[in-house]
């Protein structure tokens, strides 16, 4: 197994309806290009999972615990393990990066999509 890859040649995966990613996944993290649809809502949610992110084009309204942001693209957070967290983005959707540390293990299971070019590439 290599160590590089191709963000295009990773398969997309369904991670909630609206919301796909690619993950890239070490031991200790996991790396995930994310796009959500036009308008779509996220459920409020949480995991054991810290969460790190930028949104690199779109919009999206976030909800951390008590506190909510409307975040335009360079617009940044950080999710601590089990504080739950709402995502619902823009007319345009969005486009992000984020990290999880540990790895998210639990995205397993996600359907496979057919390949399609990422958002922005």
């Amino acid at each position: 197994m290599s160590a590089f890859n191709d963000l295009k040649d990773m398969a997309p995966l369904q991670i909630w309806p609206g919301l796909i990613g690619r993950a890239l996944t070490g031991a200790e993290a996991t790396l995930a290009q994310i796009e959500l649809d036009p308008d779509v809502d996220v459920p409020e949610h949480s995991h054991v999972n810290e969460q790190i992110g930028i949104l690199l084009g779109g919009s999206m309204i976030f909800r951390i615990g008590d506190e909510s942001r409307n975040l335009g693209p360079g617009g940044t957070w950080i999710i601590p393990a089990h504080v739950p967290h709402s995502v619902t983005a823009g007319p345009d959707g969005a486009t992000l990066i984020e990290v999880f540390a540990p790895a998210r293990d639990d995205w397993a299971d996600r359907e496979i999509l057919e390949p399609r070019p990422p958002a922005g590439l």
